[in-house]
Protein backbone atom coordinates (compact mmCIF):
# COMPACT_ATOMS: atom_id res chain seq x y z
CA UNK A 1 0.00 0.00 0.00
CA UNK A 2 1.13 2.97 -0.58
CA UNK A 3 2.54 4.90 2.49
CA UNK A 4 -0.25 7.50 3.89
CA UNK A 5 -2.76 6.32 1.51
CA UNK A 6 -5.81 4.35 2.40
CA UNK A 7 -8.04 1.32 0.92
CA UNK A 8 -10.73 2.52 -0.97
CA UNK A 9 -13.85 3.60 0.91
CA UNK A 10 -16.61 1.07 -0.02
CA UNK A 11 -16.07 -2.37 1.32
CA UNK A 12 -16.02 -4.16 -1.79
CA UNK A 13 -13.85 -1.32 -3.62
CA UNK A 14 -10.85 -1.83 -5.45
CA UNK A 15 -9.58 0.07 -8.00
CA UNK A 16 -11.66 1.79 -10.54
CA UNK A 17 -14.68 1.07 -8.02
CA UNK A 18 -14.44 3.62 -5.32
CA UNK A 19 -12.73 6.35 -4.22
CA UNK A 20 -9.27 6.03 -1.82
CA UNK A 21 -8.03 8.61 0.89
CA UNK A 22 -4.37 9.82 1.28
CA UNK A 23 -3.31 11.97 4.73
CA UNK A 24 -0.34 13.25 3.06
CA UNK A 25 -0.18 15.26 0.09
CA UNK A 26 -0.13 13.25 -3.34
CA UNK A 27 2.92 14.99 -4.34
CA UNK A 28 4.51 13.07 -1.26
CA UNK A 29 2.86 9.76 -1.64
CA UNK A 30 3.55 8.54 -5.14
CA UNK A 31 7.14 8.81 -7.03
CA UNK A 32 5.76 9.83 -10.13
CA UNK A 33 2.84 12.28 -11.99
CA UNK A 34 1.81 10.54 -15.27
CA UNK A 35 -0.11 13.66 -16.49
CA UNK A 36 -2.57 13.37 -19.40
CA UNK A 37 -2.28 17.01 -21.44
CA UNK A 38 -4.98 18.23 -23.18
CA UNK A 39 -7.65 19.09 -20.56
CA UNK A 40 -5.74 18.53 -17.32
CA UNK A 41 -2.25 21.27 -18.02
CA UNK A 42 -3.70 22.93 -21.25
CA UNK A 43 -7.24 23.86 -23.23
CA UNK A 44 -5.73 24.32 -26.74
CA UNK A 45 -3.10 26.91 -26.55
CA UNK A 46 -4.41 28.69 -23.09
CA UNK A 47 -3.13 27.08 -19.98
CA UNK A 48 -5.50 25.49 -17.34
CA UNK A 49 -5.56 27.48 -14.16
CA UNK A 50 -3.16 26.16 -11.56
CA UNK A 51 -1.56 23.48 -14.26
CA UNK A 52 1.75 25.06 -14.20
CA UNK A 53 2.11 25.73 -10.82
CA UNK A 54 1.13 22.25 -9.57
CA UNK A 55 3.21 20.78 -11.95
CA UNK A 56 6.11 22.72 -10.54
CA UNK A 57 5.50 22.32 -6.93
CA UNK A 58 5.06 18.31 -7.88
CA UNK A 59 8.82 18.27 -9.13
CA UNK A 60 9.76 20.44 -6.24
CA UNK A 61 8.29 17.54 -3.65
CA UNK A 62 10.39 15.20 -5.44
CA UNK A 63 7.79 13.71 -8.17
CA UNK A 64 9.27 12.14 -11.55
CA UNK A 65 7.30 13.96 -14.20
CA UNK A 66 6.12 11.90 -17.94
CA UNK A 67 3.21 13.99 -20.08
CA UNK A 68 1.11 10.99 -21.67
CA UNK A 69 -0.90 11.89 -24.34
CA UNK A 70 -3.50 10.29 -26.88
CA UNK A 71 -2.59 12.92 -28.80
CA UNK A 72 -0.52 11.47 -31.89
CA UNK A 73 -0.19 14.35 -34.21
CA UNK A 74 2.01 16.01 -32.26
CA UNK A 75 6.08 15.61 -32.14
CA UNK A 76 7.19 15.03 -28.77
CA UNK A 77 9.74 18.11 -29.08
CA UNK A 78 6.06 20.65 -30.06
CA UNK A 79 4.36 19.65 -27.18
CA UNK A 80 7.47 20.28 -24.66
CA UNK A 81 8.30 23.58 -26.35
CA UNK A 82 3.87 24.13 -25.74
CA UNK A 83 3.70 22.97 -22.29
CA UNK A 84 7.74 25.36 -21.76
CA UNK A 85 5.67 28.46 -23.49
CA UNK A 86 3.32 28.12 -20.50
CA UNK A 87 5.83 28.17 -17.51
CA UNK A 88 5.86 24.04 -17.43
CA UNK A 89 9.34 22.79 -17.29
CA UNK A 90 9.47 19.98 -20.24
CA UNK A 91 12.05 18.01 -22.65
CA UNK A 92 10.87 15.89 -25.56
CA UNK A 93 12.00 13.14 -23.41
CA UNK A 94 8.90 13.43 -20.83
CA UNK A 95 6.80 13.63 -23.38
CA UNK A 96 5.16 9.95 -24.28
CA UNK A 97 2.57 9.92 -26.97
CA UNK A 98 0.42 7.49 -28.48
CA UNK A 99 1.93 7.51 -31.95
CA UNK A 100 5.47 6.14 -29.94
CA UNK A 101 3.29 3.17 -28.47
CA UNK A 102 1.57 3.29 -32.11
CA UNK A 103 4.94 2.09 -33.69
CA UNK A 104 5.92 -0.43 -30.43
CA UNK A 105 2.84 -2.24 -31.65
CA UNK A 106 4.02 -1.84 -35.43
CA UNK A 107 7.67 -2.95 -34.10
CA UNK A 108 6.24 -6.32 -32.44
CA UNK A 109 4.04 -7.38 -35.64
CA UNK A 110 5.76 -6.16 -38.59
CA UNK A 111 9.48 -5.88 -40.08
CA UNK A 112 11.08 -2.75 -40.79
CA UNK A 113 11.08 -1.63 -44.41
CA UNK A 114 7.79 -2.38 -44.57
CA UNK A 115 5.07 -0.13 -46.29
CA UNK A 116 2.37 1.65 -43.77
CA UNK A 117 -0.56 3.81 -44.88
CA UNK A 118 -0.70 6.26 -42.08
CA UNK A 119 -3.47 8.20 -41.30
CA UNK A 120 -3.05 11.40 -39.33
CA UNK A 121 -0.80 14.24 -39.19
CA UNK A 122 3.17 15.06 -39.69
CA UNK A 123 4.15 14.09 -36.26
CA UNK A 124 2.69 10.47 -36.73
CA UNK A 125 4.24 9.92 -39.95
CA UNK A 126 8.08 11.12 -38.44
CA UNK A 127 7.25 8.05 -36.14
CA UNK A 128 6.80 5.60 -38.39
CA UNK A 129 9.28 6.39 -40.50
CA UNK A 130 11.86 6.93 -37.80
CA UNK A 131 10.89 3.53 -36.36
CA UNK A 132 12.47 2.28 -40.02
CA UNK A 133 9.29 1.29 -41.94
CA UNK A 134 8.02 3.38 -45.33
CA UNK A 135 5.09 5.87 -44.81
CA UNK A 136 2.68 6.25 -47.59
CA UNK A 137 -0.80 7.54 -48.04
CA UNK A 138 -2.26 5.47 -50.69
CA UNK A 139 -3.60 1.65 -50.57
CA UNK A 140 -1.87 -0.63 -52.69
CA UNK A 141 -0.82 -4.59 -52.26
CA UNK A 142 2.49 -3.46 -50.85
CA UNK A 143 0.98 -1.97 -47.86
CA UNK A 144 1.60 -4.18 -44.54
CA UNK A 145 -0.32 -1.91 -42.13
CA UNK A 146 -2.91 1.11 -41.45
CA UNK A 147 -1.63 3.36 -38.35
CA UNK A 148 -4.58 5.82 -37.75
CA UNK A 149 -3.94 8.87 -35.42
CA UNK A 150 -5.94 12.34 -35.07
CA UNK A 151 -4.89 14.66 -38.01
CA UNK A 152 -7.05 17.79 -37.78
CA UNK A 153 -7.15 17.77 -41.54
CA UNK A 154 -8.20 14.05 -41.99
CA UNK A 155 -10.72 13.50 -44.54
CA UNK A 156 -12.44 11.69 -46.70
CA UNK A 157 -10.08 10.65 -49.15
CA UNK A 158 -8.08 9.51 -46.40
CA UNK A 159 -10.14 7.46 -44.81
CA UNK A 160 -10.98 5.99 -48.29
CA UNK A 161 -7.10 5.12 -48.81
CA UNK A 162 -7.11 3.74 -45.43
CA UNK A 163 -10.46 1.52 -45.75
CA UNK A 164 -8.97 -0.14 -49.39
CA UNK A 165 -5.75 -0.97 -47.19
CA UNK A 166 -7.86 -2.78 -44.76
CA UNK A 167 -9.91 -4.41 -46.95
CA UNK A 168 -6.88 -6.05 -48.42
CA UNK A 169 -5.39 -7.12 -45.72
CA UNK A 170 -3.44 -4.58 -43.94
CA UNK A 171 -3.39 -4.44 -40.06
CA UNK A 172 -4.37 -1.84 -38.39
CA UNK A 173 -3.26 0.22 -35.46
CA UNK A 174 -5.04 2.93 -34.01
CA UNK A 175 -3.38 5.38 -31.86
CA UNK A 176 -6.03 6.15 -29.55
CA UNK A 177 -9.90 5.96 -30.09
CA UNK A 178 -11.20 9.05 -27.78
CA UNK A 179 -14.43 9.98 -29.45
CA UNK A 180 -13.39 13.89 -28.31
CA UNK A 181 -11.04 15.95 -27.78
CA UNK A 182 -11.11 19.23 -25.82
CA UNK A 183 -10.89 22.60 -26.97
CA UNK A 184 -12.04 26.09 -25.24
CA UNK A 185 -15.27 26.14 -27.59
CA UNK A 186 -16.23 22.49 -26.20
CA UNK A 187 -15.90 18.96 -26.93
CA UNK A 188 -14.85 18.36 -31.12
CA UNK A 189 -14.27 14.93 -32.59
CA UNK A 190 -10.96 12.96 -31.80
CA UNK A 191 -9.56 10.31 -33.65
CA UNK A 192 -12.05 7.62 -31.86
CA UNK A 193 -14.33 9.23 -34.29
CA UNK A 194 -12.77 8.77 -37.37
CA UNK A 195 -12.18 5.06 -36.04
CA UNK A 196 -15.47 4.38 -35.76
CA UNK A 197 -16.46 5.63 -39.66
CA UNK A 198 -13.53 2.92 -40.46
CA UNK A 199 -15.07 0.23 -38.45
CA UNK A 200 -18.69 0.60 -40.21
CA UNK A 201 -17.23 0.77 -43.08
CA UNK A 202 -14.68 -2.46 -43.09
CA UNK A 203 -16.55 -4.09 -40.52
CA UNK A 204 -13.06 -4.67 -38.93
CA UNK A 205 -11.64 -3.33 -35.37
CA UNK A 206 -8.14 -2.35 -34.66
CA UNK A 207 -5.69 -2.86 -32.07
CA UNK A 208 -5.56 0.33 -29.88
CA UNK A 209 -2.19 1.82 -28.72
CA UNK A 210 -2.86 5.00 -26.72
CA UNK A 211 -5.01 4.89 -23.05
CA UNK A 212 -6.79 2.83 -21.68
CA UNK A 213 -4.88 -0.09 -23.13
CA UNK A 214 -1.72 -0.89 -21.60
CA UNK A 215 0.74 -0.18 -24.14
CA UNK A 216 1.28 3.93 -23.12
CA UNK A 217 0.63 3.35 -19.66
CA UNK A 218 3.39 0.72 -19.93
CA UNK A 219 5.77 3.01 -21.74
CA UNK A 220 4.88 6.09 -19.44
CA UNK A 221 5.88 4.13 -16.38
CA UNK A 222 9.19 2.15 -17.80
CA UNK A 223 10.12 5.97 -19.23
CA UNK A 224 10.30 7.12 -15.72
CA UNK A 225 11.05 4.37 -14.20
CA UNK A 226 8.37 4.85 -11.39
CA UNK A 227 7.42 2.54 -8.50
CA UNK A 228 4.62 4.14 -7.52
CA UNK A 229 3.03 6.20 -10.33
CA UNK A 230 -0.02 8.17 -10.13
CA UNK A 231 -2.40 9.24 -13.40
CA UNK A 232 -3.83 12.55 -13.59
CA UNK A 233 -6.24 12.91 -16.34
CA UNK A 234 -9.84 14.37 -17.29
CA UNK A 235 -11.23 11.38 -18.83
CA UNK A 236 -12.89 7.93 -17.14
CA UNK A 237 -12.87 5.77 -20.28
CA UNK A 238 -9.49 7.08 -20.92
CA UNK A 239 -7.32 8.24 -18.07
CA UNK A 240 -9.07 6.44 -15.22
CA UNK A 241 -9.82 3.07 -16.89
CA UNK A 242 -6.05 2.97 -18.36
CA UNK A 243 -4.87 3.64 -14.77
CA UNK A 244 -7.23 0.57 -13.25
CA UNK A 245 -5.91 -1.51 -16.46
CA UNK A 246 -2.25 -0.93 -15.30
CA UNK A 247 -2.41 -1.14 -11.89
CA UNK A 248 -1.98 2.56 -10.84
CA UNK A 249 -3.64 4.90 -8.61
CA UNK A 250 -5.32 8.22 -10.32
CA UNK A 251 -6.30 11.68 -9.65
CA UNK A 252 -9.27 13.17 -11.85
CA UNK A 253 -9.60 16.94 -12.00
CA UNK A 254 -12.65 18.64 -13.60
CA UNK A 255 -10.82 20.87 -16.31
CA UNK A 256 -11.46 19.23 -19.00
CA UNK A 257 -14.13 16.33 -20.42
CA UNK A 258 -15.35 15.18 -17.48
CA UNK A 259 -17.62 17.39 -15.25
CA UNK A 260 -19.39 16.71 -11.75
CA UNK A 261 -22.24 15.46 -13.40
CA UNK A 262 -20.52 12.77 -15.33
CA UNK A 263 -18.12 12.06 -12.88
CA UNK A 264 -21.09 10.91 -9.69
CA UNK A 265 -22.53 8.96 -12.78
CA UNK A 266 -19.15 7.06 -13.08
CA UNK A 267 -19.79 3.30 -13.85
CA UNK A 268 -17.36 0.82 -11.25
CA UNK A 269 -14.49 0.25 -13.05
CA UNK A 270 -13.64 3.61 -14.45
CA UNK A 271 -14.16 5.10 -11.30
CA UNK A 272 -10.77 7.64 -10.14
CA UNK A 273 -9.25 6.97 -6.87
CA UNK A 274 -8.97 10.91 -5.82
CA UNK A 275 -10.57 13.60 -7.26
CA UNK A 276 -9.92 17.52 -7.87
CA UNK A 277 -11.25 20.43 -9.38
CA UNK A 278 -8.11 21.02 -10.08
CA UNK A 279 -3.86 20.19 -10.25
CA UNK A 280 -4.01 21.60 -6.52
CA UNK A 281 -5.64 19.06 -5.40
CA UNK A 282 -2.19 16.95 -5.98
CA UNK A 283 -0.24 19.08 -3.48
CA UNK A 284 -3.34 18.30 -0.48
CA UNK A 285 -3.91 15.09 1.34
CA UNK A 286 -7.44 13.52 0.17
CA UNK A 287 -9.53 13.41 3.08
CA UNK A 288 -11.56 10.17 3.91
CA UNK A 289 -15.16 9.80 3.49
CA UNK A 290 -17.17 8.06 6.49
CA UNK A 291 -20.59 6.18 4.87
CA UNK A 292 -23.46 4.83 6.59
CA UNK A 293 -27.06 4.19 5.12
CA UNK A 294 -27.75 6.78 2.86
CA UNK A 295 -25.19 9.75 4.40
CA UNK A 296 -21.42 10.29 3.75
CA UNK A 297 -19.49 13.11 5.71
CA UNK A 298 -15.85 14.45 5.03
CA UNK A 299 -14.38 16.88 6.93
CA UNK A 300 -16.67 18.82 7.46
CA UNK A 301 -18.66 18.38 4.12
CA UNK A 302 -21.62 15.87 3.85
CA UNK A 303 -24.26 14.45 1.51
CA UNK A 304 -27.44 12.85 2.42
CA UNK A 305 -29.75 10.26 -0.37
CA UNK A 306 -33.35 10.50 -0.44
CA UNK A 307 -36.08 9.39 -3.09
CA UNK A 308 -33.32 10.23 -6.26
CA UNK A 309 -31.78 12.89 -4.78
CA UNK A 310 -28.29 13.55 -3.38
CA UNK A 311 -28.11 16.77 -1.20
CA UNK A 312 -24.97 18.31 -0.08
CA UNK A 313 -23.96 20.36 2.42
CA UNK A 314 -20.14 21.93 2.25
CA UNK A 315 -17.63 22.93 -0.27
CA UNK A 316 -14.76 22.45 -1.85
CA UNK A 317 -13.01 18.69 -2.29
CA UNK A 318 -14.73 17.38 0.77
CA UNK A 319 -17.71 17.74 -0.57
CA UNK A 320 -17.42 16.69 -3.78
CA UNK A 321 -15.59 13.20 -2.01
CA UNK A 322 -19.15 13.09 -0.23
CA UNK A 323 -21.12 13.53 -2.80
CA UNK A 324 -18.95 10.52 -5.08
CA UNK A 325 -18.84 8.43 -2.58
CA UNK A 326 -22.74 8.41 -1.77
CA UNK A 327 -23.20 8.85 -5.80
CA UNK A 328 -21.67 5.48 -6.19
CA UNK A 329 -22.82 3.22 -3.54
CA UNK A 330 -26.15 4.20 -4.45
CA UNK A 331 -25.67 3.44 -7.47
CA UNK A 332 -23.70 -0.07 -6.95
CA UNK A 333 -27.07 -0.58 -4.80
CA UNK A 334 -29.33 -0.31 -7.51
CA UNK A 335 -30.46 3.19 -6.33
CA UNK A 336 -29.27 5.61 -9.22
CA UNK A 337 -29.03 9.81 -8.06
CA UNK A 338 -31.58 11.33 -10.76
CA UNK A 339 -30.54 15.01 -8.90
CA UNK A 340 -28.24 16.23 -7.11
CA UNK A 341 -28.25 19.77 -5.21
CA UNK A 342 -25.84 22.12 -3.36
CA UNK A 343 -23.01 20.77 -5.50
CA UNK A 344 -21.74 23.36 -8.22
CA UNK A 345 -21.08 21.50 -11.83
Amino acid sequence: MIPGAHNPDLPSAGRGSGLGSCDRPLCEAYDAALYDLDGVLYLGAEAVPHAAAGVAAAVEAGMRTAFVTNNASRRPAAVAAHLRELGIPADAADVVTSAQAAVRLLRERLPAGVDVLVVGAQGLVDEVAAAGFAPVSRAGPEVRAVVQGYGPDTGYAQLAEASLALQGGALWIAANTDSTLPSPRGPLPGNGALVAALRVATGLEPIVAGKPEPALHAESVARVGAKRPLVIGDRLDTDVLGAVRGGADSLLVLTGVVGVSALLAAPAGMRPTYVAPDLRGLLAPQPRVELAESRARCDDASASYDDGEIRVSGDGVAALRAACALAWQCADAGLPAEHVVGLEE
